[in-house]
């Protein structure tokens, strides 16, 4: 990748965004570009963590497994994400697979090397911050929403999440950029695919989930923002 690329990229991430291109030429200076296949492990759960990534291209499934082997969908984090969140200020290992869905390119920073240029540009760890108090009110809302709701509830609440994570407005419509079954809609709150599907095919009948050519989902947010109060 030029390396015009890797500033173009960097400079979209939003704890770079405002940095001048002097202050961003030492972050560029450490990074490192690599292409990773489909179904390809960027790491997995426990390696020693070390580095974090920024997405240039494709996308990356995050999930963990419990002693048993089973699969609990976490996120998919698309172009322009950083992953690990924590990275940063985490010791020890990484917390989660990631595992990519689709080819991906991703620009790699060593952490040891990106800390030497926090302490010379404090104004990055206030945007850092700001970027992980939004991670801390997502998995606020998350646990809010198993402690408050009802499955019901839940995955409509998963739905409206969903839009504003893996979608864009097309339209009066959200589409979810990522095809999701109804088995990893159940992994990411702990319900079973059955109960998922019911839910599904209840908001298809009525008409604020629907689906294009391509089998994506379009949803009414506001329409199933309205069905929690019903």
């Amino acid at each position: 990748m030029k390396q015009e690329d890797i500033i173009k990229r960097l400079s979209d991430v939003p704890i770079f965004k405002e940095l001048s291109a002097a202050e961003l030429d030492p972050i560029v200076k450490i990074a490192q570009t690599r292409f990773y296949k489909h179904k390809m492990y960027v790491f997995m759960q426990d390696d020693h963590l070390d580095r974090v990534f920024f997405i240039h291209s494709g996308k990356i499934k995050i999930y963990k497994t419990d002693q048993s082997g089973k699969e609990q969908l976490i996120s998919v984090l698309e172009q322009g994400e950083m992953f690990p969140h924590a990275g940063f200020f985490r010791k020890g290992n990484f917390p989660a697979h990631a595992e990519v869905m689709d080819d991906a390119i991703l620009i790699v920073i060593p952490i040891d090397k990106f800390e030497d240029i926090l302490i010379s540009y404090p104004e990055l760890c206030i945007k850092l911050f700001k970027v992980l108090g939004e991670k801390i009110v997502d998995l606020q809302g998350r646990l809010e929403a198993q402690v408050l709701h009802n499955t019901y509830e839940q995955i409509i609440l998963l739905l409206i999440r969903l839009c504003k994570s893996n979608g864009e407005e097309v339209g009066e419509r959200y589409k979810l950029t990522t095809q999701f079954t109804n088995r990893e809609l159940a992994n990411m709150i702990g319900t079973s695919r059955e109960t998922v599907s019911r839910t599904i095919n209840h908001v298809k009948k009525k008409e604020y989930v629907t689906q294009d050519q391509e089998g994506f989902y379009l949803i009414d947010r506001e329409a199933l923002q309205q069905e929690l109060f019903y």
